[in-house]
């Protein structure tokens, strides 16, 4: 089974790497996952005693980060803001005392009681701000944990006191805990903003109990329930409008701002925004079953599939630590023994070295950037399952597509009426009377067209022949309508056409034929157009026989096409092309993630078309287009290019920053202050450098390709 644990204030990406490690590496552990941009740790065990797990869990989190609190996933709904309190007082406290210390030490003449006083304050002052470091790196010391940060800041800060240097040492650990402060905010304002973005889940629901309405939360709604919704309030599950009639915005799920009327017996989602009149709704879901809810874990989760450059940074922050610190000994010991500079201008050099040293820059830059690309398809209804397809995306060089119901509507249309011998409104009249009876898709293409009151008065007799077409006696006319095979049994010869036609005669005289064709979505060509100004190959797969997929394939620019395939073509033909791409490149394949999905499986990318979000397309595809059209593509490109240059951009900075700054350090040009900056506030940096990511803009050339 699955225990999922959220744990609170864990703003330390390193330190959630080791939490991992060691968890996957107990008895109880079959799998484990951390998302540290979601805070969020689930053990897959095959342990009943969730107690035991839970309390072996609390000890390994307690030795990495004693301030970080553990909740099973169980015991709540909803993430718990930080208290940010203790962490300011401890550090206005200190501050103070700190700067009590330093007027005391400068101002007053220096005799026995004001070193006393003076060494009291500096001692009291490194105490309350470094009790946190202190902690942690005890607890490290005894799980054996000695490459961490609390560890380095801790070595430092006592080796700059032994060499009588305590006041740097107090003002290096207060700059420390004020740059971890601000790293926590700001790891904090990112997934809210990120979240925030994605949109929030509906807090509470309105449900009628006893003839009155009782605010209650989502969870607690069963199936069948009625719940009022107000104009500007989110609907909080899915089901059925009972009454009332309004607008929705589904800009939570579809990525869609453009408002939707609603009325009675239509089907609305959890998530969506009630724009004007209050509407009751009968539920058809509980609330963890509703297509929001899924979206939200989708994207939650997405970050547990790491990606390759993630599991790089991993196993070089890895080794990188304890390699920077047996260098930073170095430091202190050997140069002095040859340039006959004392002991402590290289120790203090070595101390400066060794606080650079933390990896916390890089390894927070990778997952960061990763969710924000997440999060910000997810506002554009992109649902993407994994950081590892969102990175695998930008390295694409070929798209494979379903013609129906992805490049096409799915439905028929009339594309063109050609009429012999009477007008293209007789023509479509005939038609629409002869298939007035007749449920058959083409039937219902004819009848959409044609606008016009039907006599059904007139229709005297309807004989439909499955495959061929109908017989229709109208106000005393005998009329045949159907496909050319059909009218030449019945002794007419019909106008060569092509694609799929419909042809009609009245008492054996020819009328003319309408032609039917699955018209591509408006944003199908456009998104093909994108595709080839990043020199992307597009294939086109149909069932369809080859005069359709011409037809398609000319209205798009499509320029390589198969077609009248069986499912299993379909995946011969996408294996095919994928053993043509070199070793790095990947193939997408897009379908509508129903009968397509041994292909969406071939594929290195599966997308799906979402069906307006059914469980199936969700489940099938590694990516779902929400809008259920080829506009997102564009948009999923871009973003999938801006994050990965971004993250490019992140661990260059952390790298370069800290080998300046390792450098400087050996030079005798840096000091405490800047190595603290180069650890804490290059995290920063990083975070802040990731929203980015958020922004609304894109403008990207085929170079965005790293």
């Amino acid at each position: 089974m699955n225990i999922t644990f959220y744990l609170r204030g864990l703003d330390c990406a390193n330190c959630a790497a080791k939490i991992e490690k060691d968890v996957s590496e107990r008895d109880f552990a079959k799998k484990v996952s951390l998302n540290f941009v979601a805070q969020k740790l689930t053990v897959t065990t095959n342990s009943e005693d969730v107690k035991s797990v839970s309390d072996e869990v609390k000890k390994i989190v307690a030795h990495y980060e004693p301030e970080v609190k553990v909740e099973l996933s169980s015991e709540i709904r909803d993430n718990n803001k930080t208290n940010y309190k203790p962490q300011i007082t401890r550090i206005i406290i200190s501050a103070v005392l700190f700067v009590s210390a330093l007027i005391t030490d400068l101002c007053f003449e220096k005799t026995n009681s004001t070193q006393i006083i003076t060494y009291i304050l500096y001692g009291c002052s490194y105490i309350i701000v470094a009790v946190p470091v202190i902690t942690a790196t005890i607890k490290a010391l005894i799980s054996k944990n000695i490459f961490n940060e609390n560890m380095l800041m801790f070595i430092a800060s006592i080796g700059a006191i032994a060499i009588g240097e305590i006041h740097e040492a107090i003002a290096v650990m207060l700059f420390y805990s004020v740059g971890e402060l601000f790293q926590s905010i700001a790891v904090g304002k990112s997934r809210r903003s990120i979240k925030a973005l994605i949109g929030t889940k509906p807090e509470t629901a309105d449900i009628l109990i006893d003839g009155n309405y009782k605010t209650v939360s989502p969870y607690d709604v069963p199936i069948g329930s009625y719940i009022r919704v107000k104009a500007g309030e989110k609907i909080p599950l899915d089901g059925i409008i009972t009454s009332g009639a309004s607008q929705i915005n589904n800009s939570a799920i579809t990525g869609e701002s453009i408002p939707i009327d609603v009325s009675e017996n239509d089907e609305v989602k959890a998530g969506a925004i009630n724009l004007s009149g209050a509407i009751t709704i009968k539920t058809t879901a509980i609330f963890t079953d509703s297509t929001v809810y899924k979206m939200l874990q989708l994207v939650e989760e997405a970050t547990e599939m790491k990606t390759k450059t993630e599991n790089f940074i991993s196993v070089f922050a890895k080794y990188y630590t304890p390699v920077v610190v047996i260098m930073a000994l170095l430091i202190s010991v050997i140069p002095p023994l040859f340039t006959g500079m004392e002991f402590s201008q290289w120790i203090q050099r070595g101390l400066i070295f060794l606080v650079v040293s933390c990896p916390c820059a890089l390894v927070i830059s990778v997952p960061m950037g990763y969710f924000a690309g997440i999060g910000k398809a997810s506002s554009e209804g992109i649902l993407i399952k994994g950081s590892n397809y969102l990175e695998a995306i930008s390295k694409a060089n070929m798209v494979v597509l379903d013609k129906t119901g992805t490049i096409t509507n799915g439905e028929f249309e009339i594309s063109s009426i050609n009429p012999t011998g009477i007008s293209e409104e007789e023509l479509l009249r005939c038609a629409a009377y002869c298939e007035y009876n007749s449920t058959h898709p083409i039937a219902l293409s004819v009848k959409k067209r044609y606008t016009k009151e039907i006599n059904i008065n007139k229709i005297e007799s309807h004989t439909e022949i499955a495959g061929k077409g109908v017989k229709a006696l109208i106000d005393g006319k005998t009329y045949i309508c159907g496909n050319e095979k059909f009218l030449k049994e019945n002794g007419i010869l019909a106008e060569k056409s092509n694609g799929t036609s419909l042809h009609l005669a009245e008492n054996d005289n020819y009328l003319g034929y309408i032609e039917i064709a699955d018209i591509p979505k408006e944003t199908s060509a456009k998104a093909i157009k994108f595709l080839k100004s990043k020199n992307i190959h597009t294939v086109m797969l149909t069932g369809d026989n080859e005069a359709s997929a011409k037809h398609t394939a000319v209205l798009t620019g499509i320029t390589e096409y198969y077609h009248s395939l069986l499912p299993e073509d379909k995946s011969r033909i996408l294996s095919e092309k994928k053993s043509l791409l070199k070793k790095d490149e990947k193939i997408i394949f897009i379908g509508d993630g129903i009968n397509d999905a041994p292909v969406l499986a071939c594929a290195d990318i599966g997308i799906a078309m979402g069906k307006n979000g059914t469980d199936s397309a969700i489940e099938t595809a590694d990516i779902v287009f929400m809008k259920d059209d080829l506009s997102q593509l564009e948009s999923a490109f871009n973003i999938s290019y801006k994050t990965r240059r971004i993250i490019l951009q992140n661990i260059i900075a952390a790298i370069s920053i800290k080998i300046i700054i390792q450098i400087l350090s050996v030079l005798g040009l840096a000091n405490m202050w800047v190595a603290v900056f180069a650890d804490v506030g290059v995290s920063i940096l990083a975070i802040v450098n990731s929203l980015r990511i958020l922004r609304r803009e894109y403008k990207h050339h085929r170079g965005d390709r790293l």
